[in-house]
Formats: structure tokens, C-alpha cells, sequence
């Protein structure tokens, strides 16, 4: 049984004033496997404090610096990477395919805001003035439970390559993960208070990071409807932000794409992560004249997929992260039903001989766009057919959403994808499958968030442009 009773501040592990205790559970079973107490609003003003004691000392280091640290952080996730894989597993639910991404992409969130501060020019001359980047100065990083330690690494390791100091909230629900990275990332021996981690509700921490004076920036991820809440109440101080929220991504298949490529991956984008990631493109347009071709290659596939035990290898879907989560879906699911949609794979329930909070990976088709399931975040694997008419149809109803964070289209000639994708409203469009690339802006258009993340976008978000006119250049 796991007992999380400590969080870290000023650099140290400390026991909490909070009390509350939150359980921890494993999807894949229901079964309790922890408990982890909660800071409270006096833990959160005592990291904060502790990031505006180290701020002067380190927004003033150099860049080699700033990028010994991060390698050695980098350094020590690595050296916990089969511990924190195991509890990604245990009490996310991720497959273990998914899972070992998962640790990689936290480690080498490190390397890569390294790299980024290495090529990025923190001062130059514009005119008659010298042009600094300073860093903004304590800033909260609030963490969603879908790729926890993934979020906490990468966000804390562009806050310190600008010079910030941070708080971080990561979400209670992954307090195992946190755990184990906060003993790692103690290892790499940062100077105190540089980094403070409160567990915590969000209504309570996160809240009181939120309103702090003493936080100039907050980066949230998470939903729209937080991510507003958050929005209305940094705007008393002014604080800068950067959201990254909610998603409701179309896969465009134009009428000349290879379906026999184009259907593998279109449902591997559209249930990556078990469903759980806002970038998931659950929308799949397809040609009306090829519907029937394509809906019975997606069936078929569907249909194969194992849902349940994420240790097994075969395993594509784990669980859903909670009972609360699991509910939402089904919720879901009866509404494509009531809306009379078609039900084609999966539906309501546990599949054969799964238990938790396991979901049958579902599809509907005969979706209009105007449908529920077609326009709100189901965060789960539940994906919608929908048909166009031609191409201006098609990018007519890719872009017919309030969000706007990721987009996917697939064609046999990658100039013809280019164009579309042009004309697509999202923070990234990805064509043909292209992958991840760390260097990339990440974020999205209308609902979907407010500013970028990753590579030098990412450091910039955490920098202010001060101009000294007259100076003379360091």
C-alpha cells in the first residue's frame, strides 16, 4: 500500500499542514493501492515563498548553468525509468507500450528545453537598445493526470531553462508518479526552492497559485472549463498564462488517401492514450462515395482491438483513470445511441472479462457534426464517422468546433494533404501520421488554449523582452 505524506518545498521533503487524505486506486481492478495527503492553501503560500527566495540567485545564472541542471535531471529520470514506467501502469492504467513513451518523453524534457536555451539568444541589439529576455519569475505548473509525470517534467524544465522558479501542482490523482519523480529530480541536487511540488485539489492549491501575487505566469493543463476559471482569476494580478486545454480533433481522409494506410492510422491517432488525450482526433471525415469501404475497414480493426490488463503486451486500450472517468464515458456512448447515431464497435460496459474502469473501444456512425458526441470532449475511445461531400465540406466541418488544437489529414499525394492542411484551424496539423517532434509549438486556436509550449516557443513563454535603451551591450 502506498502512504504519500510528504510534499517539497524550499528543498525538502516536508509533511504538509493539509490533512485531507485523497485514495489512490488502479483502474485496471478498483482496487485501493494508496493514499496520498493534500497540501492545503498554507502549503501553497509556503512554496510559493520558497520560489520567490530563489528567485534572484537563479534567473541570474548563466546558461551552462541552467543546462547542467537539466542534463542531470534528465539524468536521474533515466535512472528511475523502470520505477516510474511500473507506476504509470499501476495507477494510470497506460499500456505498456505507451507507458515506456511516457518516461522517455519526461526524460528527455530536459534535454530538449537544454537545447532550446543552447541555440536561443537571451539579449541583442535592436536600434539603440539592447534587448534582454528576462525571466518572468515564480510560476505555477498545474498538471493533468493523463500524462502527469510527462507534464510536470516538461513544463519545470522550460521554467528553469528561462530562469524561472516554479511551483507545481501535479494532479493528486497521479501522486505515485509524482513521487517517484520528485525523488529523482531531488538527486540532480537543484539549488533550494528553485522547485517546490504541493499535491493538492485544484479548487484548493491550484487555486491559491492562481491568485498569489507573488506568481507572475501560470501554465495550466487540463480542460477548457478549468482553464477559463483560471483565465478570470489570474486576470486580478495580471499573471501571464499559458492553457493548454481541451480537443476535438478531426482526421480528414481525403478521397485520394490509401484507406488500407489511411484507417490504421486515423484510429491510431484517434485512441492514442486509451482515448484520455486532448489531442485525439475522435472526428474521422471520410468521402461519402467511400464510406461503406472505410467504415468496414474501421470496424474490422476496431473489433481486434484488446481493451483491459495494461501490463499485456497486446493490450491497445487500458482502463479509464477512474470510476468518475469510466461513468463519463458511458454517459457518452447512451447519448451517440440516443441521438440516433449507429452504433458500429464496442458500446455500453466492460469488455468480456475486463473489469475497473476498462471501456469498450466504441464507433459510431451516421454522426452529424451537430451531434453531442460530435462537438464535446469525451476523453475516452470513442470515436465518430462522419461524412463530406467534397473537399470545401470537409474543411467546412473540421473546422465547424470550438476547439482548435490538433488536426490530422491523410492523402496519397503529400501536396494535396499541405494545402488542406492550410486551411485547417488548429495549433498543429499532422499529415500522414507525422509523429511528435519536441521542437514543434504546441498549443491550440479558440478554445483549445492560449499560447505554446515546447522547443524555443516553450522557453519564450516563460521570458519578458526588456529593452535598455542607450545601453551598451554586455
Amino acid at each position: 500500500m502506498n502512504q504519500i505524506n510528504q510534499i517539497y518545498v524550499d528543498g525538502q521533503f516536508v509533511t504538509p499542514h493539509g490533512t485531507d487524505l485523497f485514495e489512490l486506486r488502479n483502474p485496471a481492478t478498483a482496487e485501493l493501492i494508496g493514499h496520498v495527503r493534500l497540501g492545503d492553501e498554507s502549503d501553497a503560500r509556503d512554496a510559493v515563498a520558497a520560489a520567490k527566495a530563489a528567485f534572484p540567485a537563479w534567473s541570474r545564472t548563466s546558461k551552462d548553468e541552467r543546462i547542467g541542471l537539466l542534463t542531470r535531471m534528465h539524468e536521474a529520470i533515466l535512472a528511475h525509468k523502470t520505477e516510474l514506467l511500473d507506476a504509470i501502469i499501476l495507477e494510470y492504467g497506460a499500456p505498456v507500450s505507451r507507458a515506456d513513451w511516457m518516461v522517455g518523453h519526461a526524460a528527455d524534457s530536459f534535454i530538449d528545453a537544454a537545447r532550446a536555451l543552447e541555440s536561443y539568444a537571451l539579449e541583442q541589439t535592436i536600434g539603440n537598445a539592447n534587448v534582454i529576455m528576462q525571466p518572468l519569475g515564480v510560476v505555477g505548473l498545474i498538471t493533468p493526470w493523463n500524462s502527469n509525470a510527462g507534464f510536470i517534467c516538461s513544463k519545470l524544465a522550460y521554467a528553469l531553462a528561462a530562469g524561472c522558479t516554479a511551483v507545481i501542482k501535479p494532479s493528486e490523482m497521479s501522486a505515485i508518479q509524482t513521487s517517484i519523480v520528485l525523488k529523482a529530480l531531488h538527486e540532480a541536487k537543484a539549488p533550494a526552492g528553485v522547485y517546490n511540488v504541493v499535491n493538492g485539489r485544484g479548487d484548493v492549491v491550484g487555486a491559491e497559485i492562481t491568485r498569489n501575487p507573488d506568481v507572475a505566469k501560470v501554465s495550466f493543463t487540463g480542460s477548457t472549463a478549468v482553464g477559463k476559471s483560471i483565465l478570470r482569476e489570474a486576470a486580478g494580478t495580471l499573471k501571464r498564462v499559458t492553457l493548454e486545454l481541451g480537443g476535438k480533433s478531426p482526421s480528414v481522409i481525403l478521397d485520394d488517401a490509401d484507406l488500407s494506410q489511411a484507417i490504421p492510422l486515423a484510429l491510431q491517432v484517434g485512441l492514442n492514450n486509451s482515448g484520455q488525450a486532448c489531442i485525439n482526433g475522435t472526428r474521422i471525415l471520410v468521402p461519402e462515395a467511400r464510406h461503406d469501404e472505410a467504415l468496414a475497414m474501421i470496424k474490422a480493426t476496431v473489433d481486434q482491438m484488446r481493451a483491459g490488463d495494461p501490463r499485456n503486451p497486446a493490450t491497445v486500450i487500458g482502463p479509464m483513470v477512474s470510476q468518475t472517468q469510466y461513468e463519463r464515458v458511458q454517459r457518452y456512448i447512451r447519448t451517440g445511441v440516443q441521438e440516433g447515431a449507429t452504433l458500429v464497435s464496442g458500446g455500453e460496459g466492460h469488455p468480456d472479462g475486463e473489469g475497473g474502469y476498462t471501456v469498450r473501444p466504441t464507433v459510431f456512425a451516421n454522426v452529424t457534426n451537430d451531434m453531442v458526441i460530435a462537438r464535446e470532449e469525451i476523453f475516452g475511445p470513442v470515436l465518430c464517422v462522419l461524412t463530406y461531400t467534397d473537399e470545401e465540406d470537409a474543411i467546412r466541418i473540421a473546422n465547424d468546433t470550438p476547439y482548435g488544437l490538433y488536426a490530422y489529414v491523410f492523402s496519397a499525394d503529400a501536396e494535396h494533404a499541405t494545402r488542406v492542411a492550410n486551411r485547417l484551424e488548429a495549433g498543429r496539423v499532422s499529415i500522414n501520421g507525422a509523429p511528435h517532434h519536441p521542437d514543434v509549438p504546441f498549443g491550440g486556436f479558440k478554445q483549445s488554449g492560449i499560447g505554446r509550449e515546447y522547443g524555443v516557443f516553450g522557453l519564450q513563454a516563460y521570458l519578458e523582452p526588456k529593452a535598455l535603451l542607450g545601453a551598451v551591450a554586455a
